[in-house]
């Protein structure tokens, strides 16, 4: 494709974007954005992105069948979901951010466009409870929420489904087994199923396979070679030759310039945006040291912290995707949607 029809292409993938928050992106807005890369690799760059958000970009649309389909799956909610979701209680226990309290709303008035019927509420908790969110990236959150109601909250018997669109490998069994020996500490008997739209690899072992950023050498920049030297334990290194599990990827080639540009970017933003903190690594937020935790899924309502700063971070950079903490704008709009239309094919 030309470039003017890669910079559209990306603009109709991403079209509701914080929608009503943000204007709809232009070509314009695009081309602004890869303009800050070297002019030999802005091409490039424009297709491959195109290509990763093609497989990577959560519409609106996407997540509400996503959410419908949750609702109706016979292994979930059984053969009656309509009965089912009444017994159940949607956890609002989400320590920071509005994601968790975003979906929620989204998911009640998916269930009463479906079914008529609201989920559990009332003093007296029911034994099954459901822990919803967007993504699940390092796990750190769902962790701390779920260690914090188990301790506190859960009562000794009971049934947990924790749904969200993205969950990363990495980060499920690691907040997996730290929520597992918190039940086991408390004495309570919990079962945990975990649903998910896309599981994206990102663990070290399976850096080959990995679905995340994960560069194969470290460039040969001065300021990315010095980030590194500073770092207290090397970097861990992608062997060439995958695109990994999903196939988010174009082709070797493509995932290779991604990690290489978005790293020196990265490497050069921290340096212009002091603010941002240490764990906003260049590939994305990562408490541990490293080059960052390089996810690149993106949905309508906001761009996670755990995502390149080259597609987020602010000024004087100018990012694709402006991210937000707190707007609810774009999930208000959809669920005034399904509202106002009824909740038919989307």
């Amino acid at each position: 494709m030309s470039r003017q029809e890669l910079l559209q292409s990306i603009c109709n993938t991403t079209m509701d974007y914080r929608a009503g928050d943000l204007a709809p992106p232009t070509p314009d807005h695009v081309d602004r954005w890869v303009n800050q890369f070297g002019v030999a690799v802005q091409l490039p760059i424009l297709a491959e992105i195109d290509h990763v958000l093609k497989n990577t970009y959560f519409s609106a649309d996407v997540v509400a069948r996503f959410l419908r389909g949750a609702l109706k799956t016979k292994k979930l909610a059984g053969d009656d979901p309509c009965s089912f979701w009444p017994q159940v209680e949607l956890l609002e226990v989400q320590g920071g951010g509005n994601s968790q309290r975003e979906m929620n709303a989204l998911f009640r008035e998916i269930l009463r466009a479906e079914c008529g019927v609201e989920f559990h509420r009332g003093d007296e908790h029911p034994n099954t409870f459901v822990y919803l969110d967007d993504g699940i990236f390092t796990g750190n959150r769902v962790r701390r929420d779920l260690e914090a109601w188990i301790e506190n909250h859960a009562p000794n018997l009971c049934h947990l489904h924790v749904i969200c669109i993205a969950l990363h490998s990495g980060g499920q069994y690691y907040a997996k087994q730290r929520i597992e020996k918190k039940i086991a500490e408390v004495g309570k008997e919990i079962d945990i199923d975990w649903w998910r739209r896309i599981e994206l690899e990102d663990r070290r072992a399976y850096s080959y396979s990995s679905d995340v950023l994960r560069p194969t050498l470290v460039p040969d920049d001065s300021e990315v070679q010095e980030y590194v030297a500073e770092l207290r334990y090397s970097p861990t290194l992608r062997a060439a030759g995958s695109v990994g599990n999903q196939k988010i990827f174009s082709s070797e080639e493509g995932r290779a310039l991604l990690e290489q540009e978005f790293l020196v970017a990265g490497v050069r933003i921290r340096g212009m945006c002091p603010n941002l903190g240490d764990t906003q690594r260049p590939l994305g937020h990562m408490t541990l040291e490293s080059l960052g935790f390089g996810s690149m899924i993106v949905t309508f309502r906001n761009c996670p912290n755990n995502a390149p700063l080259a597609l987020w971070a602010g000024d004087p950079w100018y990012p694709l995707f402006q991210r937000t903490t707190n707007s609810q704008t774009a999930m208000q709009n959809l669920i005034a949607r399904i509202t106002a239309d009824g909740f038919g094919p989307v």
